[in-house]
């Protein structure tokens, strides 16, 4: 398997995982706490630092072993993370 598809899988991976953020988060209805929105705000700023950049450089096919391993690196960002909550 080449790093490109390995970081397009990473990539992938992560971008469902903090579109799953969105509905895992969620509170429930009626609730007048927000608080949520900020796991959702940080949460959000690791996806745009760590998925974004691997999405561009996998679409340009620059740096595959970088993007892969950046992309790791955020998915073990969003694991801390969410182990944390």
């Amino acid at each position: 398997m080449s790093f490109r598809k390995i970081a397009t899988l990473v990539a992938a991976v992560g971008t469902v995982f903090w579109i799953y953020t969105f509905h895992a988060l969620c509170p429930p209805a009626g609730s007048d706490g927000g608080f949520h929105l900020i796991a959702v705000l940080l949460l959000s700023a690791i996806f745009g630092i760590f998925f974004l950049p691997v999405w561009l450089l996998v679409a340009i096919g620059r740096l595959p072993k970088l993007a892969a391993a950046w992309g790791l690196c955020g998915l073990i960002t969003f694991a801390v993370i969410w182990v944390a909550r």
